[in-house]
């Protein structure tokens, strides 16, 4: 599915060495996985150069062709699942059954695009005068960079690079430097699909800095979409302003689940543990504070208490494991500085605490459960990004939209009630860009995935993803006779 080693950058069609290579790890084991090619900054350039190169060819491709490239892509996805979700476990954590499950869902932004690539049109504008006929035309951007996350290391690729594609636009992906070894065997996949060289580009390293610089000030690059912190996206927004680029943004989030009085609590409780968990509580619209309706909180601490207890830790690889490590030591002594600093304000632990005393090697941390959480404390106020759940109460639903509007996020929140009219007037009162009515999965390819505030700019999926990769020109024609 990739070169000898699966490790080399893919730079117009080949693979090629760098000057130097980095170690990616297993977070799991903490043991070196692979040495990856680390790209420089003339290696960047090198792929800005092919991806221009290729553009004419490819934005003059068919929007059914570039479909039908797509949509093999998808195929072999699907086909090769099981080994693309055991790299993509040994490399970034998550177990193997979720693994394969992003695997899935990674490859169904290639078949909503390639139906989207069918459907660029254009219009017609009725004209002021009889001479006249005016046209709008949608035209790909042109060269792309993107780049992307570890924690989603095949469909965050996917996500930026289906719609870059089938709006005809090529494309130089960094993807992030924990897990590059995804990114190498999705483009080569999509090589054996049927994408022409140059077309997608992808130049792992372990300083994305310089990389960055190139992809930021090459002429030629007309586009930065990126997943990552707010800090970076704020800083890729003030530098891309130097060249009028195009920027979208997916950031970070502080995502607020509420659970009415009304709510379903077994219901809720099973929602709090698939948007909460998975992944180990690294994504960015997982679950982040609790808030419950005081009336029934005790009734949901004590459904969620032994779900929470039941999760089964430790290496993704494992059968039956649930919640694998987080991504490096960093993410550790983050989570235990956030519960340190809530116990410490009068937090009680319910569940876990602590690092799993079993798991010696790798960094995992015990999936946690707060209860007795206020607003003051760290774990409210910042992204966690683990397995800790804090649950506040709260007494009435203006106090609690006002509490979850709070902060300068607006990624994705959750609510849980049995009544419609509450459902739709708190769905529309949260300043967020997703809101899960009773859903704690609420993403898909074919609707708009994005944040309010400082939680990006742009929308990825659905019809708007592809916006974002399209120009729209303007014609105007006097005809005679």
């Amino acid at each position: 599915m990739a070169n000898s080693d699966g490790t080399s950058l893919w730079i117009d069609g080949a693979w090629r060495a760098a000057a130097g290579t980095f170690t990616v790890s297993n977070p799991a084991t903490g043991e070196p996985l692979a040495e990856v090619a680390d790209a420089s900054r003339t290696d960047a350039r090198a792929a800005i150069e092919s991806a221009a190169a290729a553009l004419p060819a490819w934005s003059a491709t068919p929007g059914l062709e570039r479909a039908r490239v797509l949509r093999r892509a998808e195929a072999l996805m699907l086909e090769r699942a099981t080994e693309l979700g055991r790299t993509l476990t040994l490399e970034g954590g998550k177990p193997l059954a979720e693994a394969r499950g992003e695997i899935a869902y990674a490859a169904s932004f290639f078949a909503w695009f390639a139906g989207e690539a069918e459907r660029t049109y254009g219009r017609v504008i009725p004209a002021s005068t009889a001479n006249k006929r005016l046209l709008a035309l949608r035209q790909p951007v042109g060269v792309v960079g993107a780049i992307t996350p570890w924690n989603f290391p095949a469909a965050m690729v996917t996500r930026k690079i289906g719609p870059a594609l089938a709006a005809g636009c090529t494309v130089v992906l960094k993807p992030a430097e924990q897990t590059p070894l995804t990114a190498l065997n999705i483009v080569a996949l999509m090589t054996e699909a049927g994408l022409p060289p140059g077309v997608c580009n992808v130049i792992p390293t372990h300083d994305p800095g310089p990389v960055g610089t190139e992809l930021l000030q090459h002429p030629a690059v007309r586009k930065i979409t990126f997943t990552g912190s707010t800090e970076v996206g704020k800083y890729l927004a003030r530098e891309a302003a130097a060249t009028v680029k195009r920027v979208s943004l997916e950031l970070g989030g502080h995502a607020p689940f509420i659970v009415f009085a009304d709510a379903d609590i077994d219901a809720a409780a099973q929602g709090a543990i698939v948007s909460k968990f998975r992944n180990a509580g690294q994504t960015c619209v997982c679950a982040n504070r609790f808030y419950v309706h005081a009336s029934v909180a005790d009734a949901f601490l004590e459904a969620l208490t032994p779900l929470v207890r039941a999760l089964t830790v430790g290496d993704g690889t494992l059968d039956g494991v649930q919640v694998g490590p987080l991504i490096d030591t960093a993410g550790v002594q983050k989570v235990e500085a956030h519960v340190r600093d809530a116990t410490t304000s009068g937090a009680r632990v319910l569940v876990g605490g602590s690092r799993p005393p079993h798991l010696t090697r790798g960094n995992f941390y015990a999936p946690t459960l707060l209860d007795g959480a206020t607003d003051t404390m760290r774990v409210m106020r910042e992204e966690t990004f683990g397995p800790v759940a804090p649950v506040a109460r709260f007494e009435s639903e203006a106090e609690v939209l006002r509490r979850a509007n709070a902060g300068p996020f607006g990624l994705a929140a959750y609510l849980y009630t049995n009544d419609l009219s509450r459902a739709w007037r708190v769905a529309e009162r949260l300043e967020y860009g997703i809101v899960g009515v009773n859903d704690a999965l609420p993403s898909v390819a074919q609707a708009p995935f994005g944040g309010y505030k400082e939680s990006g700019l742009g929308r990825e999926g659905g019809t708007e993803g592809m916006d974002a990769f399209l120009e729209t020109k303007y014609i105007s024609t006097v005809i005679r006779g």
